[in-house]
């Protein structure tokens, strides 16, 4: 059994660290490929007629009885842009939502079918590769929870850091393309896609931001494991090398 190289409670607030980053970047990468909120904005839309006792500035009066009533020919002497009411949407990887004028509730729509064609395979290696960024994130979690709690020597702990940190590193690499391409395809999607889809405005949003908050948790997991690896080791050689010098001390000044 080797010597213990590294004070027990450093490891374990390294460990503590590391673990911890990557914990958090599996909740926030999790929460974010399930929500809907990677892109928000609206739709400029056209007012629909008003049916029943709706009233108010989403619809157009029409066909009124009470025709000579301004309010219910109003709409002639409106400009093009007054026609129209802007719709809010928000859309992610899986399926993209628009509120319904006049009701309550939301319209979904699967983002898939919205992609154009040309697109969809982008779109699809984007999924696989949040996929496994998340069960790599998973795989770095347990290894630093078994060489917090698990292992039984130094070397054996250094193997499992090592692991966690290749796996670490790699989903961080694997998130960081995943959201690039659902960027490009969104983006696209806004040009190319279906015309009673395209939003007037629209901008990124909190779910967006969480995956990347995830990916910045995740590299920042990965050079706190690196960094515990590669000081284990320093320590290591160093308390070596004196070990040595002191033997060779001990056998050139020999005790009587």
């Amino acid at each position: 059994r080797m010597p213990d190289t590294v004070p027990a409670v450093d490891r374990w607030q390294r460990s503590l660290a590391a673990f911890s980053l990557s914990f958090l970047s599996l909740v926030f990468s999790i929460t974010a490929f399930s929500s809907s909120y990677w892109c928000e904005g609206t739709r400029k839309v056209a007012k629909p007629f008003c049916t029943g006792q709706s009233k108010g500035d989403h619809c157009i009066r029409f066909n009124s009885p009470d025709a000579n009533n301004s309010n219910a020919v109003q709409y002639i002497w409106e400009t093009g842009d007054d026609k129209f009411v802007e719709r809010k949407f928000h859309a992610g990887i899986w399926y993209s939502c628009e509120e319904i004028i006049n009701e309550e509730g939301e319209k979904c729509r699967s983002f898939i079918s919205l992609t154009p064609a040309a697109d969809r395979g982008v779109l699809w290696l984007s999924i696989i590769a949040e996929l496994l960024y998340v069960i790599l994130l998973l795989t770095g979690a347990i290894l630093m929870a078994v060489e917090m709690f698990y292992y039984s020597t130094v070397i054996d702990g250094l193997k499992i850091n090592a692991f966690s940190a290749v796996v670490t590193v790699l989903a961080g690499l694997l998130g960081m393309v995943a959201h690039m391409m659902y960027t490009t395809v969104f983006q696209m999607t806004v040009n190319l896609g279906p015309e009673d889809w395209r939003p007037h405005t629209w901008d990124y949003g909190w779910s967006y931001c969480l995956a990347w908050a995830s990916f910045a948790c995740c590299m920042a997991a990965a050079v706190t494991t690196i960094n515990k690896y590669t000081k284990t080791i320093l320590e290591f050689k160093h308390k070596r090398k004196m070990l040595e010098r002191n033997l060779k001390i001990k056998y050139k000044f020999p005790e009587h």
